[in-house]
């Protein structure tokens, strides 16, 4: 028995007490066979860690990706990853610096293939991001191409407290399945959600992967409802129902809007117009699909 079976065997004679939980390390992805003939899809992961929080102006200091190989309902390899880091045309903030341990002298002299990018995006299937409403508009700002894709996003598309985890964070996700890995580095966290997204769904019925429920909620189309001109008094109980205000800045309409599946649009039109609206209602309409979400192309069309 080497030192890692000894170490192996403590930690399970620890975990049996139930008086302790233990954390192993991320390990790189072990690919699982495929049947022949059995047909695979093409899943790109990808993480930036940026200057700033602001979409529009936010530049790049390292961007990860990392290809997967997926059937119908599981992951069954990882490939060769890109990661690539970026001189901003500013120094790094040091509150940046401090939460991702990136440093102007790391980033000196490099800077992200625009080609590159696009040549590792085009192949993909779909595009995943763990807050792809941030990861998409900053690369799209980057690589045009980006936004010729659909995306799935991680965060916002599961439903992780419905599914028992205390927080939708990586870091949380990752400890609660019993495992830890350098957060805020952008191949790491490729890498741990790699491993989340392959995992089976707590509480799923049927015992699902995280990948194959991500994957079914992307597909669906999704209504945007914008609602303008609303009386000041009414903006608690828009907030209490989980509106989010839009403050019309970049040519966006102002206003307060909720993103909503498809087929409970009509008894939320008629919340709007019961609760919220004294007179005739001014609502703008947006569908949204994984084409356009999370994107800034999110805006451009309403009915």
């Amino acid at each position: 028995m080497d030192a890692m079976d000894d170490l192996e065997a403590l930690a399970a004679r620890l975990e049996a007490t139930g008086d302790y939980r233990i954390l192993r390390r991320l390990k790189p992805f072990d690919n699982r066979p495929v049947a022949d003939g059995e047909p695979t899809r093409l899943g790109l992961i990808v993480d930036v860690e940026t200057t700033g929080l602001d979409t529009a102006t936010a530049e790049i200091i390292e961007l990860a990706m990392l290809p997967f190989r997926y059937t119908e309902d599981r992951i069954v390899a990882a490939l060769p990853s890109l990661s690539r880091f970026n001189q901003p045309a500013a120094p790094i903030p040091d509150e940046v610096s401090r939460l991702t341990g990136i440093t102007d002298d790391m980033v000196a002299g490099h800077s992200v293939d625009v080609a590159e990018i696009a040549a590792f995006v085009a192949p993909a299937d779909l595009v995943i991001a763990h807050n792809a409403a941030f990861d998409r508009r900053v690369l799209e700002r980057y690589c045009p191409e980006v936004a010729e894709k659909p995306w799935a996003c991680s965060l916002e598309e599961l439903r992780w407290k419905d599914a028992g985890f205390a927080s939708a964070r990586l870091g949380a996700i990752a400890a609660e399945l019993g495992f830890f890995f350098d957060a805020h580095r952008a191949i790491d966290d490729c890498a741990a959600l790699l491993e989340i997204l392959a995992r089976p769904m707590r509480g799923d019925p049927d015992g699902r992967g995280a990948l194959s429920l991500l994957r079914e909620a992307a597909r669906r189309p999704t209504a945007r409802l914008l609602a303008a001109c609303t009386p000041f008094e009414s903006k608690d109980q828009l907030k209490a129902r989980g509106y989010r205000w839009e403050p019309g800045e970049a040519g966006r309409p102002k206003g307060w809007f909720r993103d909503l599946p498809v087929e409970e649009e009509g008894a939320e039109r008629a919340w709007l117009d019961a609760a919220v609206y004294p007179g005739a209602p001014d609502i703008h309409r947006y569908e949204l699909t994984a084409w356009t979400r999370f994107s800034e192309r999110e805006w451009l069309t309403s009915s």
